[in-house]
């Protein structure tokens, strides 16, 4: 009996720490969740190739060559093995030649800005198949979910037909941060300025968890959502609910949107601004800020000269939509860009 109770005990406390393991990562329900799985897995048995071994070796030359095993062979001249030095380095070396293929083909096939190639294993995409567009904000510390098609908008909920290939467009308000749904796909960061893509699909219905995979300042912990997977037809209801019951995304209310905060209950949005992620990822949302598609394309040209310093948003303005106080701060130019044609030109004339 008291053996019994040595063995159950341990047993039933490993037991209760693992029971607060989600296996999501083993059992993901989305296609390229799944590759990646296989990727993992693919992995560790190849290590386990060398690590069992060696493993065992270790506890088996310890025992064998214990102090009072007086039977083992002594052999202090020894100093060479042909056949060992050909184990040692060939299987490390025949490891990392396939470590790096299954590497190199999955980097190329899984690349998350390539469009998928198939649903599932074996099923193709249909011809006629026309990806779910997804614009996704990174804000603090919430979600935004646009749908363009659709013309619906939502905070911290997501929703996507079953079997149908789904287009990520990431970015995000203020910081660095990262998309992260494990039943569906692996992480995506998200950055100011910057659009990032993901390219997955889900392939069986259900209630996902999706949240940030990068910390991002106070409210990190609690930046989550759900992600439903759903048939078409509750696909089509779910959007019908949000134009229901939500109200019109204008810039307006997503300025206020903006503003930090934790712990944000879902909100629906029936209308959205055309133009609006285009707007957020140009960091132009403000009506008298220039965007930076903008901003690029006048520098290809040489600048805008002196007429460019009216068009200059204050820090203040750019510190109220982070929740900073900046009003005290002074803006000036530091230096004016102009066409060299026209820079010759006014030297000649001076």
């Amino acid at each position: 009996m008291p053996r019994l109770k040595l063995i159950t005990i341990p047993g039933l406390f490993c037991a209760l720490l693992l029971s607060g393991c989600n296996m999501v990562l083993l059992s993901p329900s989305g296609d390229i969740a799944v590759q990646q799985k296989d990727i993992m897995l693919i992995s560790v048995w190849l290590m386990l190739i060398v690590i069992v071994p060696v493993m065992f070796l270790t506890l088996l030359f310890a025992w064998k060559y214990r102090s009072t095993n007086t039977e083992a062979t002594y052999s202090p001249e020894w100093h060479h093995s042909t056949i060992l030095e050909l184990v040692i380095w060939s299987v490390p070396l025949i490891i990392i030649i396939a470590l790096g293929a299954v590497t190199w083909v999955s980097t190329h096939s899984l690349d998350p800005y390539r469009p998928i190639e198939r649903i599932s294993e074996g099923r193709n995409i249909p011809m006629d198949a026309k990806p779910l567009v997804i614009e996704v904000v990174a804000m603090d510390w919430k979600w935004l979910f646009i749908y363009p098609e659709q013309n619906i908008a939502l905070v911290n909920e997501l929703a996507a037909p079953v079997d149908r290939p789904i287009e990520f467009r990431i970015t995000s308000t203020t910081m660095m941060n990262s998309l992260y749904i494990p039943a569906l796909a692996g992480q995506i960061y998200a950055m100011p300025g910057m659009q990032t893509q993901l390219h997955a699909v889900i392939n069986k219905a259900g209630d996902y968890e999706g949240f940030s995979g990068n910390y991002s300042g106070a409210g990190f912990s609690h930046m989550r959502f759900r992600f439903h997977g759903v048939s078409e037809a509750e696909f089509a209801q779910w959007v019908e609910q949000n134009r229901k019951e939500g109200s019109d995304l204008t810039r307006e209310a997503y300025l206020k949107l903006e503003q930090p905060s934790e712990r944000e209950p879902v909100q629906r949005f029936a209308k959205v601004d055309a133009n609006l992620f285009d707007a957020v990822l140009n960091r132009c949302v403000e009506s008298n800020r220039m965007c930076i598609k903008d901003m690029v394309a006048i520098d290809r040209k040489g600048g805008m000269g002196e007429s460019g310093t009216h068009n200059l948003a204050s820090n203040a303005m750019i510190g109220r939509r982070i929740g900073l106080d900046l009003a005290s701060q002074k803006t000036y130019v530091g230096t004016l860009c102009a066409p060299q044609a026209q820079a010759d030109a006014k030297s000649k004339v001076l």
